[in-house]
């Protein structure tokens, strides 16, 4: 699997929409868990990086930031209306009670500075914002570390793929690199998620019915 190589096979408003779109999802959803947000910005940046492919830079980087930033204030939302209560009697095959369990202490460990770190993170990416909203982290703090993270996330790979392409030897390395995080990423979220099976995407809360 040639993460670069799928990536170039697309027009340029196609490899916009899926780069941003990812990034979006996988700041903003559950199911973004299953996202391998990382290796996709990197391969963008790859891509960038041929002018032939008419895939603008700046462009893409403007795009992602904004995904990355609106995405975890979805988050943050969402997390906000379900509450702690629900987070951690919900059940399913994104949300285990294990990934919660450590999202949750990370969060409560470093608290705004986990905003930030997570991006760096799979999975704690995704959880971070929900429970940053269901703990009821102040909207400017939450906002402010949002939009440093995402600074500090997205252009750092977007800007890594698009100077690894000047060098042969990264870019093989990267994409290589990029192939089987993506395999894997992609194996282990099928592998969960079957293992996880039907049972109950979600248990009530106590009083939920109000």
């Amino acid at each position: 699997m040639d993460l670069g190589g799928d990536l170039t096979a697309l027009t340029a408003a196609t490899v916009y929409a899926v780069v941003i779109g990812f990034v979006f999802v996988e700041c903003a959803l559950l199911v973004g868990v299953l996202l391998p947000g990382d290796t996709l910005l990197f391969a963008g940046g790859l891509v960038a990086a041929d002018a032939a492919r008419g895939v603008n830079l700046g462009w893409l980087l403007a795009g992602t930031l904004a995904a990355a930033v609106v995405g975890e204030c979805v988050g943050y939302v969402l997390g906000a209306r379900m509450g702690m209560v629900v987070l951690r009697r919900r059940r399913g095959r994104v949300l285990t009670p294990a990934n919660l369990a450590h999202a949750e202490r990370f969060y409560e460990r470093y608290g705004m500075l986990a905003v930030i770190a997570a991006r760096w993170i799979p999975w704690v990416r995704t959880l971070a914002p929900l429970l940053a909203g269901a703990a009821r982290m102040p909207w400017p703090r939450f906002l402010v570390a949002n939009v440093v993270g995402a600074l500090c996330w997205a252009p750092a790979l977007l800007l890594l793929g698009w100077l690894a392409a000047s060098t042969p030897v990264l870019r093989h390395a990267g994409l290589a690199v990029a192939a089987v995080v993506v395999g894997v990423a992609a194996v282990g979220g099928i592998v969960r998620w079957r293992r996880a099976g039907p049972a109950g995407a979600v248990d009530r809360a106590p009083g939920a019915d109000g």
